[in-house]
Parts: C-alpha cells; sequence; structure tokens
C-alpha cells in the first residue's frame, strides 16, 4: 500500500460524516472489480480511510428514503442521481464486519456532492452484519 496522491473522484460531502468533524472532501476508489467494496479516502493528505459498500449485493431490497431536506442539499433533481454507499465496520475480524444501514452516505453522481443521512422512521440497524452466518 502507498500514499502516493490518488487519481480518483473527489466527493465533497455538504456536511461532515458523523465521527469525521474535519474532513469534508474524499476520494471515491473501488476496492473490488464488481464495484461492491469501496474506499472513502480523506483528499486533504489525512490517513483518514472508510471502508463503504453498494447495499443491493448485500442487502437486497435496501432502498432508504432520503429526506427533502438532504436531497435539496445534495441538488438531487432525480432519484437517478442518487448513490447510495453504506460504512463498513471491520473491528478485528473482516468475517464479523457490520454495516451501518441507519446513516447510509448518499451521493449525487452528477456533481459529487454527498451526505450522510441519518433515516428516522425506520428499522435498519446500525450493525448489519455483512456477511451472512
Amino acid at each position: 500500500m502507498t500514499d502516493a496522491p490518488v487519481s480518483a473522484p473527489v466527493i465533497e460531502f455538504v456536511s461532515p460524516i458523523m465521527g469525521l468533524p474535519h474532513h469534508t472532501a474524499f476520494h471515491l476508489l473501488p476496492l473490488d472489480e464488481e464495484g461492491n467494496l469501496w474506499s472513502l479516502r480523506e483528499a486533504g493528505g489525512a490517513r483518514t480511510r472508510l471502508v463503504v459498500v453498494t447495499p443491493g449485493r448485500f442487502f437486497p431490497g435496501y432502498a432508504p428514503e432520503i429526506d427533502d431536506e438532504t436531497a435539496a442539499a445534495l441538488d438531487l433533481r432525480e432519484a437517478s442521481e442518487a448513490a447510495v454507499l453504506n460504512v463498513v465496520n471491520i473491528g478485528d475480524d473482516p468475517a464479523t464486519a457490520t454495516v451501518n444501514l441507519l446513516a447510509p452516505i448518499v451521493v449525487n453522481h452528477r456533481n459529487l456532492r454527498a451526505a450522510q443521512a441519518v433515516l428516522v422512521g425506520t428499522d435498519h440497524p446500525l450493525r448489519a452484519p455483512l456477511l451472512a452466518r
């Protein structure tokens, strides 16, 4: 692994991700050929990285409803402009990794603005097992 400069889209968060108050610009980098696993790597030179997944493969039927305020902040004009990613907590053992389905990251792939949306009135878990057991 290297810390060489990356050539990847820079995703600009309209407000910081929870727990990362000083980081709003991230490179989005694929971690697999299928486009299921991604890395969000802080663009300012810090070593902050998050692993995120596209939920469709792991959680079929997961279709979070984003509030109007978040949609407006991202300038989402159509649902098809929104890409959903979920943060993975790998922990000590990848076999027990969990995914945050309660607060997805929504990216407008037209303008590369993003936000972490906290879903209200849903039973989506904060720690859903990534792999079926």
